[in-house]
């Protein structure tokens, strides 16, 4: 199989692994009807992972043998051995094949553990770990395996000892050792911003440098040696992927591992670290007793361990002086982050971090020591109750949310309703427990268990039953399950339907939950249709039920802004804002939500920075009214980084996408539609910097998991191959770029609005200019001119983009005949945008270019100032470059040649350097730089 057929085949497979046979049926069937080839080789490779029970089933570790100094593995010659241990062994080796000098610590595994996917997982993680790019962290510099089948990993080398060692030899204060931990919270930190769980975070892997500063060791080694569907943290090789003494209980009882596992492991090192010995000591350190005492038994305080700790090389007067200190904030720190369950631990790094800095301050700490709920629960895990720690959080949250809904109703007279519907879905919780086949459950499980409890208990109850129906189809939204929400949804509607007289609320939220649905599922119009009958309602109940009116607005509002109506849409966000913002119990997130609503008309009306300036308002709302790490900053930061881009910010845009995927990961995971959303986005900038690896593997992990989700012919789906597309075209591939672009449009021309269509047609038009097929381009920009004319008026800086481009291609077809279209987009982009966007910038460079080519001198003086454009931002970057080619190609034909052959020729090297994986613009340079050799060697 091909690489490309691969890229194809991978994520749609993680995908389909992911999902419950039903779901995958039907996952594979939209796929088979988008690509019948590609559902073919689907399903071959999923009955192979059905079948590999019995692959490789006894164990494989082989020894390292005949590896010595002055061995060769790979490009890399062997010094001396640096250690060994479970996975292989470290040496100390330097770069032999004269690419680059440089010592590199060498970490050689055991022949067993490269297993057939293990080639795979190097490939695909090294596009992940290369992230990694951060002070306090060893970087993974290559992975592979050697022509002799040696799997091998090189990580710099750091010059160091033990964190635990340093700390015996030097004897810090409690202070000190703080400090040193926190440089390590920072590093894991910036790895789970990187989606990368460490999984083996121990002292052997952070190393205390000779000028006293952290790095750590592995990171992301552990990933990729975990092999999916193995035995629980272990392969088929028989070897661990993680060290006991700091494991998780997770990592034992073989439950997904997480950022949480991280947290866990943390403690255990900061136990260490303040108590001078571990959080356990069993009596008798076999593993089985190891296991025991992380799954069952407590450990003591930190400052009680201290006092007992006899080898630890403090004398007794320090050892009680550090006992004080580390007694109370930090004992509850410590014990906090060693919470066996991993919701009871703190949520994130960054939580834990903020303690001990709150500690080093002064402050009073956020954690407080565990109470009767703790208790409770590790009663039940003793006691072995078949109940799942996923299914026991899902209890805790959905039986939260349900008190919420109930709160949210705000007639009197339905509130012995509410009360019923509360009480059957607590009790519906606490009798959870397994499936027939014993089993736990899980969380999607669960809520289905409540529907079949539903139908039967509630059957002579409709009102009460079409309620519980609402319930559980908005925690289906929020697990981004929409097509199971849209099917309770419908049942619901037809209770509604039967009954005489349905409830204003009920009736209410259906609408709205129903039209967010559909709306999130592309059907735009539908949502409309559903939630337009409902606005007299919310109108003659606005007083009432102030809520519920102002959701319903909001979607509504929501959905006509999608179809073009925004005119409509703002009269509906309006009143919902007034109605969240002024009422008798004003609703902050409500109120947070409608701001960024009337923000996102701007931008859909192609206006940024009055979309950037209310964005900005509602972030600063929620933080002063809210919580900086609200849900709603989720989406409040990926918007902010979108608009940033458009502006040509892409420095700062950077920062807003890398805060909202923090907070994503953090509050929803990692396979979460919002995550996905900002992982999306951030990929979007990683094509702007010419990253164009990172983002092709985010995108395309993105396709799998939304067409699984959403179906092939989602209007998101069509957003990822657009910018799938894009990257293509950037990286040389102009067959995939245009199979990409041509899939959107035809998804765009049938499910979105005309502003969506003229982006795809614009983007199609583009990629075809630059492959020399302008017949083709330009009835496509005309197309997509006419769309953005309609939409925003004729003086809009879009309307100057699109005759920018149609310029270029009406010259490439008929030399000339474009001047007036590019002198036209040059005055109206700099109108719209200002003279310094770059936008404008563009437009007078395809003016200037043109017109130097054709012997203007003006033009060409143009050029050189935009040359000198000063390089602060990444697209003011490319368009000074660009300038610098076109400038000295125009003189390539005159008495300068020489000199600009030798521009051109430094200007190559350059970019060489700059933008080391190609891309557009050395395209450009490079074919500027053989048509000025050429016009040379004919002279």
């Amino acid at each position: 199989m091909d690489g490309a057929r691969w890229q194809r085949l991978s994520p749609a497979l993680d995908a389909l692994l992911e999902l419950d046979a039903e779901a995958r049926a039907a996952a594979l069937a939209a796929h088979r009807r988008e690509d019948p080839a590609l559902a073919d080789e689907l399903e071959a490779l999923l009955a192979l992972e059905a079948d590999r029970d019995d692959f490789l089933a006894e164990p494989i570790v082989s020894t390292l043998g005949g590896v010595l100094p002055g061995h060769h593995v790979g490009p890399y010659a062997l010094e001396r051995l640096l250690g060994e241990g479970g996975m292989g062994q470290v040496w100390l080796a330097r770069r032999a094949d004269g690419l680059y000098e440089r010592r590199v610590a060498l970490k050689l595994l055991r022949p067993g553990l490269a297993d057939p996917g293990l080639r795979l997982r190097f490939t695909r993680e090294r596009q992940i770990l290369a992230r990694l790019e951060h002070p306090h962290i060893a970087r993974l510099l290559d992975a592979g395996i050697s022509a002799d089948q040696q799997p091998y990993l090189a990580l710099d080398y750091i010059d160091g000892e033990p964190v635990t060692d340093w700390c015996r030899r030097h004897r810090p204060g409690v202070s000190e050792r703080v400090r040193l931990f926190l440089q390590v919270c920072d590093a894991v930190s910036h790895a789970h911003t990187n989606l990368i769980v460490h999984r083996d975070l121990k002292p052997s892997n952070i190393l205390v440098t000779t000028l006293d500063d952290i790095r750590l060791l592995d990171f992301g080694i552990a990933k990729l040696l975990d092999t999916a569907g193995h035995a629980p943290e272990q392969t088929r090789t028989g070897v661990r992927t993680f060290t006991l003494h700091y494991a998780a209980p997770e990592q034992i009882r073989g439950e997904p591992v997480t950022t949480l596992t991280d947290v866990y492991s943390l403690g255990v090192v900061l136990y260490e670290l303040l108590a001078g010995r571990k959080p356990y000591q069993p009596s008798h350190p076999s593993d089985a007793q190891w296991e025991q005492a992380i799954l069952d038994t407590d450990p003591p305080r930190p400052s009680l361990a201290l006092q007992r700790a006899q080898d630890d090389g403090l004398d007794p007067v320090q050892r009680r002086r550090m006992a004080r200190a580390i007694a109370g904030d930090l004992d509850t720190i410590v014990l906090r982050a060693l919470a066996k369950l991993p919701a009871h631990r703190y949520p994130s790094v960054e939580a834990l971090a903020l303690d001990l800095r709150r500690w080093s301050e002064g402050k009073p700490i956020l954690a407080r020591p565990q109470h009767l709920g703790y208790r409770v629960a590790k009663y039940l895990r003793r006691h072995r109750w078949a109940v799942s720690s996923a299914a026991g959080v899902a209890l805790t949250l959905v039986a939260s949310m349900v008190a919420v809904t109930w709160q949210a109703n705000q007639a009197i007279e339905e509130s012995a309703r509410a009360q019923a519907m509360q009480d059957f879905v607590v009790s519906l919780f606490e009798q959870a427990g397994t499936s027939v086949g014993g089993a736990p459950l899980d969380v999607r499980q669960l809520l289905d268990a409540g529907v079949q409890r539903g139908d039967a208990e509630l059957a002579y109850q409709p009102a009460a039953r079409a309620e519980l129906y609402g319930v559980i189809a908005r925690l289906r939204l929020g697990l981004g399950d929409y097509e199971p929400a849209l099917a309770l949804l419908e049942r619901q509607s037809l209770i509604l339907r039967a009954l005489d007289n349905p409830p204003a609320s009920l009736r209410l939220q259906s609408a709205s939950d129903h039209g967010r649905t559909l709306r999130l599922l592309g059907r735009q119009h539908d949502a409309i249709d559903w939630m337009q009958p409902l606005q007299p309602l919310a109108l003659q109940r606005e007083q009432v039920l102030p809520r519920l009116a102002a959701e319903l607005y909001t979607q509504l509002g929501r959905a006509r802004r999608d179809v073009g109506e925004l005119e409509a849409a703002g009269l509906l966000f309006k009143r919902a804002l007034v109605l969240r913002r002024d009422g008798p119990v004003p609703d902050e997130a409500g109120t947070v939500e409608s701001m960024a609503d009337l923000a996102s008309l701007h931008s859909a009306a192609g206006r940024i920075p009055q979309a950037l300036a209310g964005t900005d308002a509602a972030l600063q709302r929620l933080h002063a009214r809210l919580d900086a790490r609200h849900p709603l900053a989720i989406e409040l930061l990926r918007t902010r980084c979108a608009l940033l881009r458009v502006e040509g910010r892409t420095r700062i845009a950077e920062q807003s996408c890398r805060d909202a995927l923090a907070l994503a990961l953090e509050l929803h995971g990692a396979r979460h539609p919002m995550t996905l959303d900002a992982r999306r986005q951030l990929a979007a900038l990683h094509v702007d910097q010419g990253r164009f690896a990172e983002a092709d593997a985010e995108f395309r992990d993105a396709l799998g998991w939304t067409v699984a989700r959403l179906g092939p012919r989602h209007p998101d789906v069509a957003r990822i191959h657009n910018s799938m597309g894009i990257v293509a075209w950037e990286r040389g591939d102009e067959t995939a770029a245009l199979t990409e672009l041509a899939r959107t449009v035809d998804i765009w021309r049938q499910t979105s609005p005309s502003s969506m269509l003229a982006d795809g047609l614009f983007n199609y038009a583009m990629v075809l200019h630059a492959t020399g097929r302008d017949a083709e381009a330009r009835p496509l920009l005309e197309e997509a001119l006419a769309l953005r004319r309609t939409r925003y008026g004729p003086r809009h800086g879009l309307i100057g983009d699109t005759l920018r481009m149609l310029g270029e291609v009406e010259h490439a077809l008929a030399p000339g005949s474009g001047t007036a279209h590019l002198q036209q987009a040059a005055q109206l982009t700099r109108d719209a945008y200002g003279p310094d966007h770059p936008n404008a910038l563009r437009a007078a460079l395809s003016r200037d270019r043109i017109g130097a080519d054709g012997g203007d001198a003006q033009a060409l003086v143009a050029l050189d100032r935009l040359a000198r454009i000063p390089p602060d931002d990444g697209e003011l970057r490319k368009i000074a470059w660009l300038a610098r080619a076109h400038a000295a190609a125009a003189r390539c034909d005159g008495a300068g040649a020489t000199r600009a052959r030798a521009e051109l020729t430094a200007l190559a090297a350059q970019l060489r350097e700059a933008l080391p994986e190609g891309g557009a613009i050395r395209r450009e340079v490079d074919a500027a730089q053989q048509r000025c050799g050429a016009l040379l060697a004919q002279r």
